[in-house]
């Protein structure tokens, strides 16, 4: 079980990376905004509504189940920042992980904006 829960923590980690940069992705294939945004959306708003994460939760319960200890402070917390002696509860620390997330994804998307107005209005889409 214990392995099991390695696998979840390294799919869990490929899912944030994906969140974090899904948006840069999508500029080189579109058709990943279907697959990013409700993915992004989801994990923006269980971390705004402060709600514990479903794979974190399999995780830990895994983990529990193999008679391996739990670890408190979510999933970022624990394997991203507890590492380097940041508190994920801390203000500073929470505006650059939003930042950090939301920043790269709005610059995407805005491009991604601008280039579907200019297929749109352009004369050799008509």
């Amino acid at each position: 079980m214990l392995l099991l829960a390695c696998v979840v923590a390294v799919l869990h980690g490929a899912a944030v990376l994906f969140m974090l940069a899904g948006g840069l992705l999508a500029l080189r294939r579109p058709g990943l905004v279907r697959l990013h945004a409700p993915l992004a959306l989801v994990i923006l708003a269980l971390n705004l509504a402060h709600a514990d994460c479903p794979v974190t939760t399999l995780e830990l319960a895994l983990r529990a189940w193999a008679g391996a200890p739990a670890y408190s402070g979510g999933f970022i917390g624990h394997y991203l920042l507890a590492p380097v002696g940041l508190d994920v509860h801390s203000p500073a620390v929470q505006l650059g992980l939003y930042t950090a997330a939301l920043m790269p994804n709005a610059v995407a998307y805005g491009v991604l904006g601008i280039r579907a107005v200019r297929r749109r209005l352009s004369p050799a889409a008509r």
